[in-house]
């Protein structure tokens, strides 16, 4: 199927395994990344949290800059140097004693990443073309569901073996799909580097509707951290639903992203359509807080059934919001800038992300019904701007652009 979307087989068989081999590892490491810091390291969960939100902070701070870079020397070189990079920083993870050595290996570790981030999605700007785009992204996702969830189980036979030595041989290996990863990066065409043009270098930093969709979108995505944080805590203290609930739904979520998101993307490569999408995204991430909202104090198979419907109506809403996502954030960027305005769109999901857990569970869980009817209208009045930021974007485009958009890099 991607094979008929990319310019050669070749070159989708390569962007395929770079998605599949990368996120083999961040599954594997996502399970482990605080067990590791906190067994194996002797940290502490407050010592593992700073390192964690710093390294956030470091890469949210370089995204612009690291994706400008990526677009003055090639995203193809940024990408390749920086995953190489993050296979030796990953390994020190095997030498770190104390705190400090932590930090300093966390901050160094996300400088590498943010480049990444930003290199990644300015390959795909200017190896696809605009209208397959987002098609290919959301076929990437429904690929990378799969490997998230292969590296998740190897995470639990290492979390069985419960062994310092087999904790390490986990740093061994995601240090080794860095360096896999880069090494097929090399095996992708090269993106042509873009020239520096008069005016200020950050040019997205001017954009005002662009970085209105920025914040938008990052509020629209704290929806990522109901499943995964705010969820579970619900289940356990105010439903009478059983615990493996809570595996139920992230796999109901995982396989249908995996079967949907690729048609749920479909027709959203123009920027209207995408704000259209991220609507009603929103919309049907605004039922499901009112139907999770209605499992407080049910019986157990009520509160199942609800469940699941919620789940149903969560994960409608993410493929579409992702959809919607990525068609404003190619099409409203400028081809010569791809890089810095992707980097700078991933600053809004890392600002979701850093907002997210405080906020959605303090809602849920200190406030009950009300707090999930309170996100509910929150993420659909979030996505009801979404149509408006968008035509003030495109007709900035055009007085940016009367002739139209520049075209496709070659």
């Amino acid at each position: 199927m991607l094979s008929r979307l990319l310019p050669a087989r070749g070159t989708a068989r390569t962007l395929t395994g770079i998605t599949l081999v990368h996120t083999l590892g961040q599954g594997l490491w996502m399970a482990l990344n605080a067990i590791y810091a906190t067994s194996v390291l002797g940290l502490s969960p407050g010592q593992f949290g700073i390192g964690v939100g710093v390294a956030a902070g470091v890469a949210l701070a370089l995204s612009t800059p690291t994706g400008h870079l990526a677009d003055r020397i090639g995203p193809r070189a940024v990408q390749i140097w920086s995953f190489l990079a993050l296979g030796p920083l990953t390994a020190a993870l095997l030498l770190v004693d104390g705190f400090r050595q932590y930090l300093l290996v966390l901050s160094v570790q996300a400088v590498a990443y943010s480049a990444s981030r930003s290199a990644r999605m300015a390959m795909i700007a200017g190896l696809i073309a605009p209208e397959e785009r987002v098609s290919v992204r959301a076929y990437l996702r429904a690929t990378s569901n799969v490997s998230v969830s292969v590296g998740a189980g190897l995470a639990g036979l290492v979390l069985v073996a419960d062994s310092p030595s087999v904790y390490r041989a986990a740093v061994v290996f995601n240090a080794s799909t860095y360096l896999v990863t880069g090494l097929l990066t090399l095996l992708l065409p090269a993106v042509p580097a873009q020239p520096a043009r008069p005016g200020p270098a950050l040019v997205v930093l001017r954009d005002r509707p662009f970085l209105a969709f920025v914040v938008l979108d990052g509020l629209l995505s704290m929806h990522n951290l109901l499943l995964d944080v705010v969820l579970p805590l619900w289940v356990l203290h105010h439903t009478g639903a059983p615990r493996w609930m809570i595996a139920a739904i992230l796999i109901t979520n995982t396989v249908a992203v995996v079967l949907l998101q690729v048609r749920a993307a479909r027709g959203t490569d123009e920027p209207s359509a995408a704000a259209r999408a991220a609507r009603s995204g929103s919309l049907c991430l605004g039922v499901a807080c009112v139907v999770f909202a209605l499992t407080e104090g049910a019986s157990a198979a009520v509160a199942c059934v609800l469940l699941v419907v919620g789940a149903l109506a969560h994960v409608l809403g993410e493929i579409r919001q992702s959809a919607g996502s990525w068609g404003m954030s190619f099409g409203l960027a400028p081809e010569h800038a791809q890089g810095q305005y992707q980097g700078t769109a991933a600053m809004g999901a890392d600002l979701g992300k850093m907002i997210a857990p405080a906020l959605l569970t303090w809602l849920a869980i200190e406030h009950g019904a009300v707090g999930w009817l309170v996100m509910g209208v929150g993420f659909a009045s979030i996505g009801a701007l979404m149509p408006l930021v968008a035509s003030r974007a495109e007709r900035r485009r055009a007085e940016r652009d009367p002739a139209g958009a520049p075209a496709r890099v070659p």
